[in-house]
């Protein structure tokens, strides 16, 4: 169920669909990352296997070159640690929701034996003003399907990063948003811990224009590999029982 601050952003829809569509007018639309969505990063054997799922974030837009992307500064961090080579994909969609995921995405990836799951999703749930109700069906079912699915691996969530620091929305929009994405956050985190994933902690943004691209919402390199050194260790730590 929503808090009251939830309901609040309700009677704040007009204006949420007014400051929406004049950022829709003035940001630029960015393709993915051009370059491979699978590779490998040379190390030891056994390779670690890396999936990253979700959406356009997953898909490294914002950046020109897949290999500045999150799941490649990833591979490339996870390589450091711990000497293993990683055998990485991504799978991210530009505006893809949790539902979108479950339903059209995860049914038609070849079962490979990931042993380390990323998922980014929320946040196209949280600009749509998907309701809470709606994510907790959508994300709780993607979830149960990848460990139904990878049953071994390891499931670590990205939450949903702070509205108010995206360069990209007016004050009035990011604060609604904000709101919003605490409420999915809250919902994620819940259904992880009762669903066998781990949530990670929000990502700080300590310098938006640094860490955001030139359209001001997504990720620029500097924030993917932020992204990446933020949720390494969670990654590889010991699954949880």
């Amino acid at each position: 169920m929503f808090r009251l601050s939830g309901i609040l952003t309700w009677l704040a829809f007009p204006a949420y669909v007014w400051q929406g569509l004049g950022v829709r007018r003035r940001t630029e639309r960015m393709l993915p990352a051009e370059g491979p969505v699978m590779h490998q990063v040379e190390g030891d054997e056994p390779p670690l296997s890396l999936l990253v799922l979700g959406d356009s974030s997953a898909a490294s837009v914002g950046i020109g070159r897949s290999e500045d992307g999150l799941a490649h500064q990833l591979s490339l961090i996870l390589v450091e640690r711990t000497g293993r080579a990683v055998r990485w994909r991504a799978a991210g969609f530009n505006s893809a929701t949790a539902g979108q995921i479950r339903d059209h995405v995860l049914p038609n990836l070849s079962a490979d034996p990931w042993t380390h799951i990323v998922l980014s999703v929320g946040t196209n749930d949280t600009k749509n003003f998907h309701t809470v109700s709606r994510f907790k069906k959508e994300f709780g079912g993607l979830l149960y399907a990848l460990r139904a699915k990878w049953p071994e691996a390891r499931v670590v969530w990205s939450p949903v990063v702070e509205f108010t620091r995206v360069p990209a929305l007016p004050p009035l929009l990011g604060r609604i948003l904000e709101i919003r994405a605490g409420e999915i956050n809250r919902m994620g985190a819940r259904l992880c811990h009762e669903r066998g994933a781990v949530p990670a902690s929000r990502l700080p943004i300590l310098d938006p224009q640094a860490g955001f691209s030139t359209d001001g919402f997504h990720a620029s390199a500097a924030g993917y590999r932020a992204w990446a050194e933020h949720i390494a260790d969670l990654v590889l730590a010991e699954r949880l029982e």
